[in-house]
């Protein structure tokens, strides 16, 4: 049964949506400086790469991260191809690709090619889901919407439309994923996002794989 991890690696040199924390990773404690362990300090920002959004992040007192029901995030998931000439994912495309009863919906779109290059700085042109998909997927029930860049929304799009139609219906999103090797179809979803307490509860990174169902 194939697993494929399609979580981005955290690295200091990979792109961050502009405003958000820098990431950085250092060394704390250095078995080769003579200290007794490698310890490792980890600095970021709760929606740098691979990581999930919860509805505190646009919702003054929603579900926070931490309550984020298991359920939603294992299980069946529907990978979606995006054309490379697409640059947003309207309603007509979703209805005329999406299965009907899938709980779970991974738009694979040109973004996910943006991975190769994580020096290069954060892209402004990446595909995105625009607002009356994004209702049409809330309407079909579905609970967990994912795509292969940091973030769901068109970039400088104001109010956070977007966002906030399917967060508002307890639609989970994930983003920064990448699904460069990841064929469209039907998958088993694993996505685990860090079980924070403190703070605002707004997202976490999370470690997300496929694994396919035969």
């Amino acid at each position: 049964m194939p697993i494929y991890d399609v979580s981005v690696p955290l690295t200091n040199e990979m792109p961050t949506y502009p405003g958000d924390p820098g990431i950085q990773i250092r060394d704390w404690y250095s078995l080769s400086k003579g200290d007794a362990a490698n310890v490792t300090h980890l600095s970021f920002g709760a929606h740098t790469g691979t990581h999930v959004d919860a509805p505190a992040h646009f919702i003054e007192g929603a579900k926070k991260v931490e309550s984020l029901p298991l359920d939603v995030l294992l299980g069946r998931a529907q990978v979606i191809e995006v054309p490379e000439d697409r640059l947003s994912i309207n309603e007509e495309f979703v209805s005329a690709n999406y299965v009907q009863g899938q709980t779970r919906v991974l738009f694979k779109t040109r973004n996910s090619s943006f991975w190769r290059d994580r020096s290069a700085g954060f892209r402004q042109d990446s595909t995105y889901l625009e607002l009356d998909a994004a209702k049409y997927l809330a309407q079909a029930d579905v609970k967990l919407v994912g795509i292969d860049y940091l973030s769901i929304e068109q970039f400088g799009q104001k109010n956070h439309p977007t966002h906030l139609a399917l967060l508002t219906e307890g639609v989970v999103i994930v983003e920064g994923l990448n699904l460069s090797e990841v064929a469209a179809g039907q998958y088993e979803l694993i996505c685990l996002p860090l079980r924070i307490s403190s703070g605002k509860g707004d997202g976490a990174p999370a470690r997300v794989v496929l694994r396919t169902l035969d």
